[in-house]
Order: structure tokens, then C-alpha cells, then sequence
């Protein structure tokens, strides 16, 4: 759809919908009392999009497996941008300095990338958010921009220090990850601004990852707790250790003291010693119905040790705990 016509000075045009008869109804002004019109927009080009956040509040539309969900039967009552038109979002790509992840990329179009085995603990979360029908659509921009404590993409991103592009039509600026989601549902967006990619920077490329999911039962679960664990390893040694833990605070968590205590290390089977004894002052999980605040500080414990283990080659693969 082009947003643009001579109508509106050349200016991006939104249409405008509301209900009747629960029948939508395109084109056509629908007044909510105090909210006003309801719009819709698809723009074909980063430039009508961004102009378009510039002008009004938008929810942005992706791959919609959060939206829909938390809309239920409800009526929209905010603003649509549906960015499924913009074709400069989607894709991976290697650059110089990093690895590119578009805003519209999708689980399985990450799992279907050659990546370097760096990323290996970020293709292991892709495979457990939702099913095969929602990797397909679901965007990985997504996941972070949802900022639920429980996203399984965040600790795998953690590992590989991704930072978050952010667009409006008159900026752009990065922010590593840690600082872009700031608590449950709460991102530093701000006002006409858009997550436009993710950024794995080559230098956190190195080494070999796994991630680990605690989940009441095998497949189509929150997580109770879930790790992803980066190793580089020199000389049978542990030269860098990244580690980081979800679902054991508002937001995914490295785990500093864990990673301080595994480098210089044996890559072996006592580095689940080194990690009973480590601190993980980060965590400050809660209760709720799929675990106790006490249980999930113990899990969190027992998990990072089977990821850090399968990271170093000395775990089976299966990535999932039940």
C-alpha cells in the first residue's frame, strides 16, 4: 500500500477504521469517544514509516504473535503500523563489525542462517519460543520489544553482547541490550522511534554457546528459568565466559561473578564446581504459578551449570529441562 499521495502534500496517509456491526471499517472515521480515530497504516519504505511514528502514537505490528494474544476480543484502541511492507527489515546479514538481524527477521529465518557457532545458544532459544507455526511469523525484534521477563531470545542475545537499532525520522542511535529493556514490559523506546535491528558485534563471536530451558513440560512453555552460555576456550583453558539467566528477574541478567570464577578454568567437568560456589547476586526471583522464588534460585543454579557444561563440549545437547 503507498502512503503517499498529492492529497496530503506527499506526506505518508494512513487510513482510518473503526467498527460497525463488527465489520471493520476501512476508510472511514470511527470516533471512541476520547480517543478519537483509530488508524492503519502499512507503509512500503523506511521513510513513510518513520514519518509516520513522527506525527502519532503507533502500535507496531510484526509478526503478531504477542499483539493478538494480549488483544483478545477486545477492540483495537490504539493506532496500527503494520511494518510487514517493509522489505529493508527483513534478512540477515555479516558486515565488517557485526552480524545485522533486520527488525522482521523471524525465528526460523535465524535458525535457517548460517551463523558461527557463537550463536548456536540463540538458535537453540529459537526453536523453543512457541511452535514451528510461530517461529515461522514471530520476529526476534519482537520478542525484545515485548520485554517479558520469560522471552527466550534475551539471555542468547545477552551472550553475544547484540545491541538494539533505533530509528526515527531524525536519528539513530544503539543501545546494548542490557540497557534497552529496562523491566517487565518496559523498553527505552522512545516517542517515534523504531527497533529497525539487532547488532551481534563480530568480536563476541567467538567461541561456542548453549542454552538450557527449565519449562513445566517439554515443548509450548513459558520458561520457569532458562540459561545461555558463550565460551571461548584456548589451550583447554577458559579465556572468556559469558553468561546470562531469564525468567530469575524482571529482566535476563549476566551473570558477573559466575563468568569471573570460570575464566582460567579447566574446559572440563569441574567447571560445575566453580559454579556451585559462585555468586549470582543478580537473580531476584519471584513465586508465581510455575515455580517458587526459592526453587528458581536453585534451578537457575543447576541450569547455568548444564549450559556452561554443554557450551565446553561436556553435556548432551538437548537443550530443554522439564
Amino acid at each position: 500500500m503507498n502512503l503517499t499521495g498529492s492529497d496530503t502534500g506527499g506526506r505518508p496517509r494512513a487510513k482510518r477504521f473503526g467498527r460497525a456491526n463488527g465489520r471493520p471499517n476501512l476508510g472511514r472515521p470511527n470516533f471512541l469517544g476520547r480517543q478519537g480515530v483509530i488508524r492503519y497504516a502499512k507503509p512500503t519504505t523506511m521513510d513513510e514509516a518513520l514519518a509516520l511514528l513522527g506525527e502519532d502514537r503507533w502500535r507496531i505490528l510484526a509478526g503478531g504473535t504477542d499483539v493478538y494474544p494480549a488483544q483478545g476480543a477486545k477492540p483495537f484502541r490504539d493506532n496500527i503500523l503494520d511494518i510487514n511492507g517493509l522489505a529493508a527489515l527483513r534478512g540477515i546479514a555479516e558486515t565488517d563489525g557485526h552480524w545485522r538481524i533486520g527488525a522482521r527477521a523471524t525465528w526460523t529465518d535465524l535458525v535457517r542462517h548460517p551463523l558461527p557457532a557463537a550463536f548456536d545458544a540463540l538458535k537453540q532459544a529459537a526453536r523453543e519460543v512457541g511452535s514451528v507455526q510461530i517461529q515461522n511469523v514471530a520476529s526476534i525484534a519482537g520478542n525484545l520489544c515485548n520485554a517479558s521477563p520469560a522471552a527466550d531470545g534475551v539471555p542468547a542475545l545477552l551472550v553475544l553482547d547484540a545491541e538494539v537499532e533505533l530509528r526515527s525520522a531524525g536519528a539513530m542511535r544503539h543501545l546494548p541490550l542490557g540497557d534497552f529493556i529496562l523491566g517487565n514490559r518496559r523498553t527505552a523506546l522512545h516517542q517515534g522511534e523504531m527497533v529497525t535491528a539487532i547488532l551481534v558485534p563480530k568480536r563476541a563471536t567467538a567461541g561456542t554457546s548453549a542454552f538450557v530451558k527449565l519449562g513445566a513440560r517439554r515443548y509450548l512453555v513459558i520458561s520457569i528459568a532458562m540459561v545461555a552460555a558463550r565460551l571461548v576456550v584456548d589451550a583447554g583453558r577458559v579465556s572468556d565466559a559469558s553468561v546470562a539467566v531469564g525468567s530469575c528477574s524482571a529482566v535476563a541478567k549476566r551473570l558477573a561473578g559466575v563468568e569471573a570464577a570460570l575464566r582460567g578454568l579447566p574446559a572440563d567437568t569441574s567447571l560445575a564446581a566453580a559454579i556451585q560456589s559462585a555468586p549470582m547476586d543478580e537473580l531476584s526471583p519471584i513465586g508465581d504459578v510455575r515455580g517458587s522464588a526459592e526453587y528458581r534460585q536453585d534451578a537457575a543454579r543447576e541450569i547455568v551449570a548444564r549450559a556452561v557444561l554443554a557450551a565446553a563440549g561436556h553435556a548432551p545437547s538437548d537443550k530443554a529441562a522439564a
